[in-house]
């Protein structure tokens, strides 16, 4: 311990501990000032080491309490020290992280609370949009890298119909059908299940006509709430989260959610697959001295709620995992009983605000979150329900990996903008980036679903040339065995001598092939691809 991170001399005794165990000799974020018997104590400094931040977290609270500003201003100390950050905006209230904060009276009386030396700053953002809802730069994922486990939470498929849904995954990867959108995915299913197709999974396992009804409705379903635009090209590379600005702090990477905020397993998946990307690019770095990334995985309880067991195992994995690759995971929900235990035993970092205990399942979910704590000499179920908004109780891992002592803390102002920036500053932001131009066109190359339907006509037009051909053979057959007429022959007409012709004959087919091809081209949108 430096000597000017001494514990203040004011305080004695449970306290003095406290205030110990948060001075730090390295880099570290401040969270706020240590409460204590009833006061604050701006001297008493709650903090956070820098190089910890990968070791995961958990922000946790009941609405109302201060969350978001809490990922607000650890944020905003992420960005300053030159770590990129990702943020949900989920009811569209954290834009104004970009803007300078304004200046007032609460302000400062929490910065003089809690020691703060307040001055109002933006920070670098980017803004994101799901497909392109919203005024953010859109943010697209093919269906194949998405996958089958994370595509059937978002569909709310069963075990069964999951396990269905890999099979043809692993069709169409093994037959070079790209799965681009929803529907290339679509067009497989419906061969896989024709005759033709479903001979093709004979070797390995088959596909129930039912089980692809069910897959088929959902698709449709999940279409027609609008969500077939998040998926397609150019798919969106994770990578352009980890950037710094031209002055070294780290972006802040902001997803504009409230346009899609009444489909919340959609953009909670949508953010696991943000992640579990991430894990599969980054290269191992183990230890840094600060993280590549800070990810805030905002209502997690949508995540965990209903999830299949493939899918907790998979979020468990890239948990446990990503901690090496330098990124840093903070879960954001209501209460630590949202996240499953093995996971929640990864968060080594705990910011909980105030619970209520209104009712049982409150007072039941108050003692859970307060067996999650280390020892303390607090009474924290009291403490937990007096706190009030911008108020929460610490504990997070020390320099050297060891939990610190329990804090109920009064939290610092963030220094941006505490609401959203104006609309045209935020669509000017977004259209002012060097991504736009990158990812605002959606692209439709031929995949899947264009190898299929070109398939399929090549396979009809085969059939109506084979069948004419055995007519025409059966017409001549017959014509064979006729008896010649008696008497005298009349004379075709000059019309039927033409009909009959063969050049006539194999023009009309030509222009009936041709015609054909036409109609079915405008029927599928084969004939022209959008740029």
């Amino acid at each position: 311990m430096s000597v000017s991170e001494q514990p203040p001399a004011s305080l004695a005794g449970p306290a003095a501990e406290i205030a110990a165990g948060y001075a730090f000799d390295g880099p570290a974020l401040e969270l706020g000032a240590l409460l204590w018997d009833g006061a604050c104590h701006p001297d008493a400094r709650i903090r956070i080491p820098l190089p910890v931040l990968n070791r995961h977290g958990l922000v946790a609270g009941a609405t109302g309490t201060g969350k978001t500003k809490t990922l607000q201003l650890i944020a905003e100390q992420l960005s300053a020290n030159g770590v990129p950050v990702f943020l949900a905006d989920i009811k569209g209230d954290v834009s104004g992280i970009s803007a300078p904060g304004a200046d007032g009276e609460k302000v400062r009386e929490r910065a003089g609370q809690v020691g703060q030396e307040w001055q109002a700053r933006g920070f670098p953002c980017e803004f994101y949009g799901l497909g392109g809802t919203g005024p953010g730069i859109p943010v697209r994922a093919t269906v194949t890298s998405f996958g089958p486990v994370l595509l059937s939470k978002v569909l709310q498929l069963n075990q069964t119909q999951e396990q269905s849904l890999g099979l043809i995954f692993h069709y169409a990867d093994a037959k070079g059908l790209e799965l681009v959108d929803l529907k290339d995915l679509r067009a497989v299913v419906a061969f896989l299940v024709s005759d033709t197709g479903k001979a093709e999974l004979k070797g390995i396992g088959g596909l129930s006509t039912a089980t692809a009804g069910v897959i088929l409705r959902a698709i449709t379903a999940f279409e027609q709430e609008g969500a077939g635009g998040f998926f397609g090209e150019p798919e969106f590379d994770t990578g352009e989260f980890l950037r710094t600005a031209a002055d070294g702090r780290g972006v802040v990477s902001v997803l504009e959610l409230p346009a899609v905020q009444d489909k919340p397993q959609l953009f909670s998946t949508f953010l696991m697959w943000m992640l579990a990307d991430l894990f599969n690019d980054l290269p191992e770095v183990g230890d840094l001295e600060k993280p590549k990334l800070v990810f805030f995985f905002d209502e997690a309880h949508l995540l965990f709620g209903g999830a299949s067991k493939a899918f907790l195992a998979s979020i468990t994995q890239t948990v446990r995992l990503i901690r090496s690759k330098g990124v840093g995971v903070f879960f954001v929900t209501q209460t630590p009983k949202d996240v499953p235990s093995d996971v929640l035993g990864q968060l080594g970092n705990r910011v909980q605000h105030a619970l209520r205990a209104f009712t049982p399942d409150d007072a039941k979910a108050l003692k859970a979150a307060v067996r999650t704590f280390p020892n303390s000499p607090y009474d924290l179920e009291e403490v937990l329900t007096g706190l009030g908004t911008g108020e929460a109780v610490i504990t997070v891992l020390s320099e050297k990996g060891a939990p610190t002592p329990v804090a109920a803390t009064r939290l610092r102002a963030p220094e941006s903008l505490m609401g959203p920036v104006e609309a045209a500053a935020l669509d000017a932001a977004v259209k002012g980036s060097p991504l736009y131009a990158r990812y605002a066109e959606a692209v439709d190359r031929e995949s899947a679903y264009e190898k299929l339907t070109a398939e399929q006509r090549a396979a009809e037009a085969a059939a109506l040339e084979a069948a004419a051909a055995k007519e025409a053979e059966k017409a001549e057959k017959e014509a064979a065995r006729a008896p010649a007429p008696k008497g005298r022959k009349e004379e075709p007409s000059l019309a039927e001598q033409v009909v009959g012709s063969g050049i006539f004959t194999s023009l009309a087919r030509s222009i009936g092939t041709q015609l054909g091809r036409e109609i079915s081209r405008s029927i599928f949108g084969t004939a022209r691809r959008r740029r």
